[in-house]
């Protein structure tokens, strides 16, 4: 999505205070602040891994695969951790695997289960795009307060959302 040249949330607030409530106004604004800030957060990030040919989502998921004992997680285990929907995992998984970036098994701890490895390549490719990632987010223009502010607001809402919240985060 591209930056705009128009302030339309402050424009909405307006609008919506003037035809509604003062106190929606504040919570609509709220909304579509936070889902302009995650397509801007996004969006970021996908631009950083572009030159390393994968998404952000793909990033997730190879980085989970790294960071897991074994190197391979079972499939129905990286949907509920990246709150995927079966068919957008499979599509993720796809595409990684196509670029030999994973490989797909029969997980040997149950037959009806698939296990998703990272290979060699992938715990290469991973290695090399994490510092541009890292470079990323250290330049974003919040401080560690404002993060931490963003973390503990989102942990509330997810917490009301019956998510379960790791309170030391």
């Amino acid at each position: 999505m591209a930056a705009t040249s128009f302030d339309s949330i402050a424009e909405g607030h307006r609008q919506w205070e003037k035809h509604n409530s003062l106190e929606s106004a504040d919570g609509l604004a709220t909304l579509t602040t936070a889902v302009r800030m995650a397509e801007i957060l996004v969006q970021g990030a996908e631009d950083v891994l572009k030159p390393f040919g994968i998404t952000f989502g793909h990033f997730e998921l190879l980085t989970m695969l790294v960071y897991s004992r074994r190197g391979g997680l079972p499939m129905s285990k990286i949907g509920a951790r990246l709150q995927l929907a079966p068919a957008s995992l499979t599509h993720n998984v796809s595409k990684l695997e196509d670029a030999g970036l994973v490989e797909r098994s029969r997980d040997p701890k149950d037959k009806r289960s698939t296990l998703v490895s990272i290979t060699d390549q992938g715990i290469a490719l991973s290695g090399a795009a994490s510092p541009a990632i890292d470079d990323y987010f250290a330049n974003l223009p919040m401080d560690k307060a404002d993060q931490d502010a963003v973390r503990r607001i989102g942990a509330a809402l997810r917490s009301q959302a019956g998510d379960k919240v790791d309170k030391t985060f």
